[in-house]
C-alpha cells in the first residue's frame, strides 16, 4: 500500500447528520450508532465532496497509507446498496473525477457513463467560456506592474502562518480560498487592501491544525473584524465552518464574523454575517 488521500472523520465532531453519506457517490460512508463511518478505504477515492457538506468539519481529506481505490468493487457495493439511481450517480462523479481508465467504464449496468460536466461535485465540473481579449504578453514584456498588488504580507498560506506575527495586528483578517484570486480580477481590491489575510483550501489541504491555529491567531484582541471569501461550490463551505470554529475556539464574543461567496465566474453572489 502507498499513501494516498483519503477521508478522515472526527467522530467527536461529528453530530450524525448524515448529509456526507448524501454527497459521497461511492457509498464509502455509512451511519453506525449515530455516527458517519468510512465503510471501507477501497471505497473512497479521496476527492472529498463529502467535506463541504458538512456542517461541524468533522470531515477531512488527509494521506496517508490505504488500499488504493477499487472502483469495480465500489461499483458493485453501490449497486448492491443503491440500485440503479446510485449508479448513475457514480458514473457521473466517475467522469467528474476524472478516473484514470474512462475506457473500460462506457457502461455502469445499462448507464452510460456521461462525460465531464454532466453533473456531480460542482467544485470539479467542467466550465469553459472563450474570451474575447486578446492575449496580452505573459514572457516578460510589459510593465513590472500591470496591476498593482494590494497584498502587504508574507507568508498567506495558514499552514506557514503563525500566532503572533506582527503582520495580523491591528487589522481585519481575510480567510481567503486559494481559487477566488483566479476567478475574479477584484480580489486584491475588494478584499485585501488594508487587511491582513490567510489562504486555505478546505478539500485539499490536512486542515486538521487549522481551526485551532486560526483561534490563536484571532485572539489578538487588535484583529477587529475576520471576513471569509469563498467560492460557490459546496466543497469551500468548509472554509466558513473552519472559521467559525476558530472564532468560538478563539474565546472572543466581540469579533465579527462575515461570509462573502463568489460564483465560479467570479462574481459576488452574497455577503453574510454570522454570529
Amino acid at each position: 500500500m502507498e499513501p494516498r488521500k483519503i477521508i478522515r472523520i472526527d467522530e467527536e465532531l461529528c453530530d450524525g447528520c448524515g448529509d456526507c453519506i448524501v454527497a459521497c457517490a461511492e457509498g464509502a460512508l455509512q451511519l453506525i450508532d449515530g455516527k458517519a463511518r468510512l465503510v471501507k478505504e477501497t471505497f473512497c477515492d479521496g476527492f472529498g465532496d463529502c467535506v463541504g457538506e458538512c456542517p461541524t468539519g468533522a470531515l477531512v481529506i488527509e494521506e496517508r497509507t490505504a488500499a488504493p481505490f477499487d472502483f469495480d468493487a465500489t461499483r458493485e457495493h453501490v449497486a448492491k446498496t443503491g440500485g440503479m439511481e446510485a449508479l448513475q450517480r457514480l458514473a457521473v462523479a466517475a467522469a467528474e473525477h476524472g478516473l484514470d481508465k474512462p475506457v473500460s467504464l462506457p457502461l455502469v449496468g445499462d448507464v452510460a457513463l456521461p462525460g465531464p460536466g454532466a453533473g456531480g461535485c460542482p467544485g470539479s465540473r467542467v466550465r469553459f467560456e472563450k474570451s474575447e481579449s486578446p492575449p496580452v504578453p505573459v514572457d516578460g514584456d510589459g510593465p513590472v506592474h500591470a496591476i498593482p498588488s494590494e497584498l502587504r504580507q508574507w507568508p498567506v498560506q495558514l499552514h506557514l502562518v503563525q500566532p503572533g506575527m506582527p503582520i495580523f495586528r491591528d487589522r481585519e483578517m481575510v480567510v481567503l480560498n486559494p481559487c477566488g484570486p483566479i476567478a475574479s480580477a477584484d480580489v486584491h481590491w475588494r478584499f485585501l487592501r488594508g487587511r491582513s489575510v490567510v489562504m486555505a483550501c478546505p478539500k485539499l489541504d490536512d486542515t486538521s491544525p487549522y481551526a485551532r491555529k486560526l483561534a490563536a491567531i484571532l485572539s489578538d484582541t487588535s484583529i477587529p473584524k475576520v471576513t471569509v471569501v469563498r467560492m460557490e461550490v459546496p466543497c469551500c463551505g468548509g472554509l466558513t465552518e473552519i472559521t467559525r470554529q476558530a472564532v468560538e475556539m478563539s474565546g472572543r464574543t466581540d469579533l465579527p464574523l462575515e461570509v462573502v461567496t463568489l460564483s465560479v465566474t467570479g462574481d459576488l453572489k452574497r455577503r453574510e454575517t454570522c454570529s
